[in-house]
């Protein structure tokens, strides 16, 4: 059984907490959060060890789960990496690219296991459409959210596309050739609303729109491909996929078909709605850190994919400033 610590105990850091408690590779010896009253909340109410320091902590724990703001992953993950324990970080891996590279590199030299937060890799309907995503062509997302005062202090990018952008850099699995992005701020100052064009070397393009100031919510991405087309809802868990097939000698009539024309024959239209399992995306991913640390296995998000998706992320914010710079 792995012992685990949670640094921070906010709103995520609470529900990472309470999920750990139920979860048997784990023993969870306690936290780490820097406001005592906080610390002193959770403990009673979760019956926790509240650790005095984060130093107390390292020394009675083989993984670490760090749950803070962005701006102090590299520095608890770093300590951690240094006094050689596995480390699990929310998304995204760091503030800063170059202080991913860092951790990157001192996850290499410890050893470690390094296993990043990107959550929707582990949503089910994700998971269900997945073996269908076959050389994907064209991608569209779209990621909506009603506004929250909480999470303005950075950019609608590192806030909600980045959840999207590693997505598709896992579906697609080739390297970016050219980003374009355009976006505004609205109500903060960084931008609420983005739009980027991503085209990769492969020939696929990816649109990724996202936005904190819908009247509603969506998260739904659309994967279209030689003669298929899968939506995935990772908000409402479904999925539809619609795949084409060339008919063979007559066609049955009651079947949905399309008669493309000029010889080119008629091809059947097969539709899809996968059988979508009932999981917490956040317990699984959890799980599989705790497995890819007893079998000494690459963790299901790595430390190289969470600082990819930033630096994808950071340049798309390059092209928003430059295109804000246009029209300031």
């Amino acid at each position: 059984m792995l012992s685990i610590g949670v640094v921070g105990v906010g709103h995520l850091g609470k529900i990472h907490l309470k999920l750990l408690l139920e979860i048997d590779r784990y023993h969870v010896a306690g936290f780490y959060d820097a406001s005592p009253e906080t610390a002193a909340a959770v403990e009673a109410e979760l019956g926790v060890t509240a650790f005095a320091s984060y130093e107390e902590m390292l020394e009675n724990v083989d993984v670490v789960d760090i749950v803070t703001p962005t701006l102090h992953h590299h520095f608890y993950a770093s300590k951690a990496l240094r006094a050689s324990k596995h480390v699990f970080i929310e998304k995204p891996i760091t503030a800063t690219v170059e202080e991913g590279r860092e951790l990157v590199r001192l996850a290499e030299e410890a050893g470690r296991k390094v296993q990043i937060g990107h959550v929707e890799r582990f949503n089910p309907a994700y998971v269900a459409a997945l073996p269908y995503c076959q050389n994907p062509m064209f991608i569209e997302t779209h990621r909506l959210a009603q506004f929250n005062p909480r999470g303005t202090d950075v950019s609608v990018v590192l806030d909600l596309m980045i959840h999207d952008i590693d997505i598709v850099l896992h579906t697609v699995n080739s390297s970016v050739k050219k980003i374009n992005a355009s976006g505004v701020a609205v109500v903060s100052e960084t931008p609420d609303i983005a739009n980027a064009r991503i085209e990769f070397d492969n020939g696929c393009v990816a649109n990724l729109t996202a936005s904190r100031l819908s009247l509603k919510n969506m998260r739904k991405t659309r994967f279209f491909q030689r003669d298929a087309y899968i939506s995935v809802d990772f908000l409402e868990k479904e999925v539809e996929v619609i795949r084409m097939k060339q008919v063979e000698g007559e066609a049955d009539p009651l079947a949905i078909t399309i008669d493309l024309g000029q010889d080119r024959g008629v091809k059947q239209i097969f539709m899809d709605k996968p059988g979508i399992l009932p999981t917490n995306a956040i317990k699984t991913e959890l799980e599989s850190f705790a497995d890819a640390i007893v079998h000494n296995r690459n963790p299901v998000v790595t430390a190289s994919d969470g600082l990819q998706a930033l630096d994808v992320a950071y340049r798309i914010i390059e092209k928003l400033n430059l295109t804000s710079n246009l029209f300031a």
